[in-house]
């Protein structure tokens, strides 16, 4: 057997390993086809995960309190159909997979041996009951001359502060998929802003987690654009709880006790979004997310997790941890932190080193470049961001010097801006050359930063070369082999009080130039 046939084979099998807990057989009676008295397709449908022969789609039924009274606790049979019309005329695969209440009636389909470069149409059936249609578009193939990916970056969706107007565009867009960087749900409410409100106290549980993933599902244009392209997913920090770093959050909690927090948060992430694996079965509070998807020949996209292997945040407050500014803080120096985790660290290092491919797009979940502030003892740096974790940010960009590499751009969120810059060794030092390009999402509808503490980031930090927290949106991001563009697509806050989405700035990053140029 030829080595690559034996690591693909090798491939295979430790994904079906993996994916074992999730589809154990289900002792399942003999059903008649259910008649539901609402729809149990409340939540929409989604398909995630692209590559050039499958997909991950998505779907959970939702019982009211009658229909969970006569099946609230059973195993279902759910039925997918995958088409190759819009029409629905051209079926191409129909699958079964049982579903049960141990995983909130969630349903993940891997439908594979598809098509690269492919539309498709999907539904799902329970009983009498169908899905809303969802379209979907695999990858395509490895080797693949391409002439453009086309793709939204968006970021931090509070449900309380703004209507999801960016979806509605993001749904309007032909894209080639999503590509969500984090703060997908919030657990925690401010009122002072909000427009509507959160259902149930702050989650804890998994059912309070289910509960507030079941409200942020039931939004129609977050329901359209989850329906409308597949999604690439990353998560942040509100999706557990504000600011935790591994095992530690802000309130110093006890880390057995974290962590059980994180498994169900992790257990409900899984159960509400199209993805392939869940939390590890022998270690729930922990699930691997990060990934890497090859684009054909154009680009490959990683995708990476800075919340659950990161160093504790550097010298944190003694009362309330977290985030915050630090000044004359000799932990940012110890190069033993780290954002990503020693592992995931050197996953990534390889995986950028060995890249043949013409676009290394390095998504995500917050800002890389320096946003520091002088003080009259020194600057003052964000301990939440890459600012706060400066050793790892060297080696990153260490790895894109020593490999010689080219066309390298970062794509983030968390920080409610929208930012352009280049990324040096040594930042905002002209001496140090550019070596990658930056850009940054503003939040769907998550408030910024207020204008005055906006200006004094970017006046105190000279590779900036855009930064505004005043406007929620996403950003367009179109890769071709000569370049990539970022349009920030944004609207007032909150979202939802203006019509429409307009371009606040447009930037290109040229092949074999780094750093953003404004257009």
């Amino acid at each position: 057997m030829k080595r690559r046939d034996f690591n693909q084979q090798l491939q295979r099998s430790a994904i079906a390993l993996a994916l074992a807990p999730w589809t154990t057989a289900i002792a399942l009676p003999t059903e008649e086809a259910r008649v539901w008295l609402t729809n149990p397709f409340a939540l929409g449908v989604a398909s995630g995960r692209p590559r050039a022969d499958s997909v991950v789609l998505w779907t959970r039924l939702l019982f009211s309190e009658e229909d969970r009274a006569t099946a609230g606790g059973s195993a279902l049979r759910v039925q997918v159909e995958v088409f190759a019309d819009a029409a629905l005329q051209q079926r191409v695969q129909k699958k079964e997979i049982i579903t049960d209440d141990t995983r909130g009636h969630s349903v993940h389909v891997h439908v594979q041996h598809l098509q690269p470069s492919t539309d498709y149409w999907y539904r799902f059936r329970q009983g009498h009951a169908l899905s809303a249609v969802g379209h979907t578009r695999t990858a395509p193939a490895l080797n693949a001359d391409v002439p453009q990916l086309r793709m939204a970056l968006a970021s931090c969706q509070h449900y309380e502060q703004g209507q999801y107007l960016a979806h509605q565009e993001i749904a309007q867009q032909k894209l080639d998929f999503v590509l969500f960087v984090g703060d997908y749900i919030y657990e925690s409410s401010n009122l002072q802003y909000a427009v509507r409100q959160h259902n149930g106290e702050e989650p804890k549980t998994l059912s309070q987690y289910r509960e507030r993933y079941e409200q942020y599902k039931r939004d129609p244009l977050l329901q359209a654009a989850h329906a409308a392209h597949p999604w690439v997913l990353m998560w942040d920090d509100h999706e557990v709880v504000n600011d935790y770093a591994n095992d530690q959050d802000r309130k110093y909690t006890e880390p057995q006790q974290l962590l059980k927090r994180r498994a169900a948060a992790y257990q409900a992430y899984f159960e509400h979004q199209p993805l392939l694996l869940g939390p590890d079965a022998n270690n729930p509070a922990n699930m691997r997310l990060y990934d890497q998807l090859s684009w054909g020949k154009l680009a490959d996209v990683w995708t990476l997790d800075c919340r659950q292997y990161r160093s504790p945040q550097a010298c944190r407050d003694p009362v309330r941890g977290g985030g915050r500014m630090v000044v004359q803080c000799d932990e940012l120096g110890d190069a033993s932190r780290s954002m990503l985790g020693q592992e995931q660290e050197r996953w990534l290092s390889a995986a950028l080193s060995a890249s043949k491919r013409t676009w290394k797009l390095v998504a995500q979940a917050t800002q890389i470049s320096s946003t520091s502030v002088p003080t009259p003892i020194g600057r003052s740096y964000w301990n939440d961001a890459w600012d706060g974790y400066p050793e790892a940010r060297k080696r990153l960009l260490q790895t894109v010097v020593d490999a010689k590499l080219q066309n390298v751009v970062t794509l983030g969120g968390d920080v409610h801006c929208n930012v352009a810059a280049p990324l040096r060794l040594e930042p905002n030092n002209p001496l140090s050359p550019i070596v990658a390009s930056e850009f940054v999402t503003t939040s769907i509808t998550s408030r910024g930063l207020g204008d005055k503490p906006a200006a004094v980031i970017r006046e105190s930090n000279a590779d900036l070369l855009h930064y505004r927290s005043d406007e929620r949106g996403y950003s367009l991001i179109t890769v071709t082999p000569t370049q990539v563009r970022c349009d920030f697509r944004t609207t007032k806050f909150p979202a939802g009080s203006e019509p429409g989405l307009k371009t606040q700035a447009s930037f290109v990053v040229k092949s074999g130039k780094a750093g953003p140029q404004v257009i």
